[in-house]
């Protein structure tokens, strides 16, 4: 869709367990509706990973027909984040970037870890993500756009 470069967008918390994997799962799926896969990449990280995705993550996303079971958290470098054009944290983020990367829209969704929450409370999280998510990729078919 974009013959441009395309629009870089990481969704990253501490342990890229929970929230973070909800919005890039929501993420993609917006991506290949929207049909902006060549137009928008998506990357997702920690910044002190966990050794795997929370059951109860895995568990609530399967109820939306995603399967997260075999997604491995990951550490996401600051030059990777310095390279996005939006950075996501989900409210638990020491995030500092250099000045040089004052290009980088950064955005604190503060949501609860879901980690830490019972199946009801993490289907609330769940619901809260894949809204702004859905929000975000408005704003993102907008800025493809303009690149075009």
């Amino acid at each position: 869709m974009s013959t441009g470069d395309p629009v870089r967008v990481a969704f990253m918390c501490v342990r890229n367990a929970g929230r973070s994997q909800m919005s890039t799962a929501f993420a993609e799926r917006e991506r290949e509706r929207r049909g902006l896969e060549d137009a928008v990449e998506i990357l997702t990280g920690g910044t002190h990973p966990a050794e795997h995705v929370h059951e109860v993550v895995v568990e609530a996303m399967h109820e939306e027909g995603f399967d997260l079971s075999d997604r491995v958290p990951r550490a996401i470098s600051t030059a990777e984040l310095e390279s996005c054009d939006y950075v996501v944290t989900m409210g638990c983020s020491t995030l500092e970037l250099d000045a040089d990367a004052s290009q980088v829209e950064i955005r604190d969704w503060a949501l609860d870890d879901p980690g830490e929450r019972d199946l009801d409370r993490v289907r609330g999280i769940r619901d809260e993500i894949e809204a702004r998510v859905s929000d975000l990729f408005d704003e993102l078919e907008t800025e493809v756009e303009v690149r075009v």
